[in-house]
């Protein structure tokens, strides 16, 4: 009798292959998926802070409101432990839950349609054996009305995604096609530097061109030489990417620091120097941000130097930031701004974060700090903003007369905050006119289905009146 029962249990799995059962995949293709894993920094966003890795719960800000990410282990109950192979590709590459529910774009998945077969499949090994299960629920996304729709998701998904994995351009050596699949598909640089539609679909013509990403901006990183890197060479980007810092020019913090310190940092050379090739190589374009300048924008604003002319205080706000400057930011910067001499903490001069017109970076930097771990140590910034580490919680008049002060000291003197503009960064970024638009379209459609019942309806009772008479 044990017997038949056994064969019949197998034959049911032969029957149906579409359902999870335990595989032992080899340690090899478990550590191809780790690694994909890393290059894909799914680990940034799947773990709350001071959580369990993958294990979700980060509520990340999103223009149509909070989105929380999902519990990622092979937790059968909490998570994908439950996922079949081809489950777990048709959410990786085409947004689509095991439940048949869309996922929100706030997943990259439409980057990571572009992955291989033989990625999703070391992906799926190391999700299912590599990451330690946690059986903890985390909340559920609830966006506003209509965006809390998720069925909304599969007329974008035919309008915008294309889930149709990269193919090898031949007219390409392989090092620039691996810089390729690594910055459209796993890195997903696309996904936070390139500026979106009305409907938040990623504007390919202007890929890479810069964009607002929540409270902090993602800076143009095409070729272009003054909005964009055209300034640096492959070899700077190569140390950026595994650094994140470039001395006298970037200083990576925000979700930047999140992919150096979970992602680019662990990536082999040759990865990283692929990724180098191919981002020097794509179309340069000027920024979406509205720089403009006859030099590239890390040679902007006051010369770096001891000597420069400080430009002294002109009105009660100047001396309302420069007393906020000496007490909450001249021990680390300098009371000259000029940095410390190994550049853990930067020079205020040439700054990009203070040059051009958009302050977002600027203002999400004294909001929420700088935290950045890599080979080289860890780089720490205090927040000012609301967080139970602020080491001053600075109100939004003191960080705009903060900013103020630092734009015309040491910037190009381009940029005005007000306490208004320091509000929105602190509640996470500029909203989107995306729920309105889904609003007033829904509002539409309900007025043009009512319209049309109407005029069949007397339609109707004046062929009845016709066939009466």
């Amino acid at each position: 009798m044990n017997r038949i029962k056994t064969l019949l249990a197998a034959s049911a799995l032969v029957a149906l292959p579409g359902l999870a059962a335990a595989q032992n995949f080899p340690e090899e293709l478990i550590k191809r998926g780790e690694y994909t894993a890393t290059a894909s920094d799914c680990v940034a966003c799947h773990t709350a802070h001071g959580g369990k890795p993958m294990a979700g719960g980060l509520v990340m800000a999103s223009p149509v409101g909070d989105i929380v990410a999902t519990n990622i282990t092979p937790s059968k109950q909490f998570g994908i432990g439950h996922y079949t192979e081809q489950q777990f590709a048709d959410a990786l590459r085409k947004g689509v839950r095991a439940d048949g529910a869309n996922l929100y774009p706030a997943m990259p998945y439409t980057a990571y349609a572009k992955l291989s077969d033989d990625d999703v499949h070391a992906l799926y090994a190391y999700f299912m054996q590599g990451v330690a299960p946690v059986d903890e629920p985390v909340a559920e996304t609830s966006l506003p009305f209509p965006m809390n729709i998720r069925l909304s998701m599969k007329a974008w998904n035919l309008l915008f995604h294309d889930d149709q994995p990269l193919a090898a351009d031949a007219e390409h050596s392989a090092a620039w096609n691996r810089g390729r699949y690594l910055v459209e598909g796993p890195a997903h640089c696309g996904t936070c530097h390139t500026p979106r539609g009305l409907l938040m679909q990623e504007q390919n013509d202007r890929f890479l061109a810069g964009a607002q990403v929540g409270p902090w901006y993602a800076p143009n990183i095409t070729p272009h030489r003054n909005s964009g890197i055209g300034s640096w060479t492959a070899d700077e980007l190569v140390q950026y990417l595994k650094t994140g810092h470039l001395e006298g020019k970037a200083q990576a913090a925000g979700s930047m620091a999140e992919a150096i310190s979970h992602s680019f940092q662990h990536l082999r050379d040759d990865d990283l120097q692929a990724i180098a090739e191919y981002v020097m190589s794509v179309p340069a374009v000027a920024s979406a941000d509205g720089f403009s300048g006859e030099q590239s924008r890390f040679n902007q604003g006051q010369a770096g130097n001891q000597l420069s002319e400080f430009r002294g205080v002109e009105s009660a706000e100047d001396a309302k930031g420069a007393r906020i400057y000496s007490g909450s930011c001249a021990s680390c910067h300098g009371y000259n701004g000029q940095g410390t001499t190994d550049a853990y903490y930067p020079s205020l001069f040439s700054n990009s974060a203070l040059t051009g017109v958009n302050t977002s970076n600027l203002l999400a930097t004294i909001l929420y700090g700088v935290d950045r771990k890599t080979a080289q140590g860890h780089v720490f910034m205090p927040p000012f903003g609301d967080q139970p580490n602020a080491l001053d919680r600075l109100s939004n008049d003191e960080i705009a007369a903060l900013a103020n002060y630092l734009v015309r000291q040491y910037g190009d003197g381009k940029q005005t905050v007000s306490a208004d503009d320091v509000q929105t960064i602190r509640q996470g970024g500029p909203a989107s006119n995306l729920l309105l638009l889904a609003r007033l379209g829904m509002l539409a459609g309900v007025l043009v289905a009512l319209g049309l019942i109407i005029w069949l309806l007397a339609r109707k009772r004046r062929a009845a009146r016709q066939r009466s008479a």
